[in-house]
């Protein structure tokens, strides 16, 4: 009967073992944040940065930004992002993208930025508060000297994804066009391309 018993407390022993074991807090490194960790193949916010770099210096390299700035005495044309997207097979959080290209043409130095249509709402809701008493007359902000853009930029992320077991290729797009306000017309047509190949392990534990 000892031994029975012995025996069962060994085993609760090592079940104890093995459960604390699987319960041991997870390994945690600090990365820098331009470290390309790719863990599961998709989208990830490497891809958003690279981008969106990649595709800003492209179209800002293009003729349409020369013509408009002598056109209009040098100054720079002003640019707003309107709608990015999501056609692929994954979630992917385009505002992540959005401001990586807000970002990269502010940035650039070549184009002024004016407020998203929901930023501006907020704005809006600001300078009519001040209009309420509560403000100094000299430090109100007119609601009627808003900055009108020239351009806007939309777009959307893509893919293509072909699998077999255990492995697959995938395949993100991501079209942007540039589109003059005023005129409807497209002065600019960028696209980038990412595909990837992922390998799943034989074995899992």
């Amino acid at each position: 009967m000892n031994r029975v018993i012995n025996y069962a407390g060994s085993i609760l022993c090592v079940a104890m073992v093995f459960i604390l074991g699987c319960a041991a807090a997870p390994e945690v490194r600090r990365t820098h944040v331009d470290e390309i960790i790719d863990l599961s193949g998709r989208w990830n916010d490497t891809d958003s940065r690279l981008v969106a770099e990649e595709m800003i210096k492209d179209g800002l390299s293009r003729p349409w930004l020369s013509r408009f700035k002598t056109k209009h005495g040098g100054r720079n044309p002003v640019v707003i992002v309107g709608t990015v997207l999501n056609r692929s097979h994954e979630h992917i959080n385009t505002q992540v993208f959005i401001k990586n290209l807000e970002r990269a043409l502010i940035n650039s130095g070549e184009v002024d930025f004016v407020a998203s249509k929901d930023e501006r709402r907020e704005l809006r809701e600001e300078k009519a508060d001040m209009l309420k008493g509560f403000t100094s007359a000299e430090t109100v902000k007119s609601i009627s000297e808003e900055t009108g853009a020239d351009f806007m930029l939309q777009g959307s992320v893509n893919s293509v994804k072909d699998q077999i077991k255990g492995k697959y290729v995938i395949l993100y797009q991501v079209n942007l066009e540039l589109i003059h306000l005023e005129t409807n017309k497209k002065v600019w047509i960028g696209e980038k391309q990412i595909k990837k190949f992922v390998k799943r392990p034989k074995y899992r534990f």
